[in-house]
């Protein structure tokens, strides 16, 4: 599914306003490698993402993602990174932040099909042969697959003399 029911109903009251969302990645895990999607808007190779449904548990959401987006069945490890997004302008002119929660998976089976149209592919990757993918992509994988058990934040401490 590409914008839930719910952000569209939004859409038609507020327009192409500024939106703040939940969202999730998940950097799902098997052995030495990681799962990657390939973005069928942008091309781009990211983990597998997207958003919270009202009321759903975000380790259930990104579960859900990954099935949908990859046809792959992985279950939650840990929290590994909480942190916001920079601005997203998509190309209808809608505006969102996410506040993003990085979970590390675990792969369970099944075989990575880009099952939900969202994606033009879906593969495994090794650790340390990654496709060319954003910094901050990059950094939530590093967050998913380190062996940190605590979740990395980001903070941005206030600026001196700012409110």
């Amino acid at each position: 599914m590409a914008t839930p029911d719910f952000i569209l109903a939004l859409r038609k009251k507020i327009g192409s306003d500024p939106l703040w969302l939940s969202g999730v990645t998940a950097v799902v895990v098997r052995d030495d490698q990681v799962l990657l999607a390939k973005r069928a808007d942008n091309g781009k190779w990211t983990a597998v993402t997207g958003i919270i449904d009202p009321g759903e548990q975000p380790a259930d959401a990104a579960a859900r993602e990954v099935l949908e987006e990859t046809g792959i069945v992985a279950v939650p490890e840990r929290l590994a990174m909480v942190h916001v997004t920079d601005p997203v302008v998509y190309d209808n002119g809608d505006q969102t932040q996410y506040l993003d929660l990085v979970f590390r998976f675990a792969w369970q089976s099944g075989v990575p099909s880009p099952d939900d149209g969202e994606n033009t592919a879906a593969e495994w990757f090794a650790l340390d042969d990654l496709p060319p993918m954003s910094d901050d992509m990059c950094k939530r994988i590093a967050a998913a697959v380190s062996n940190e058990q605590a979740a990395q934040y980001v903070f941005s401490p206030p600026s001196p003399g700012g409110a």
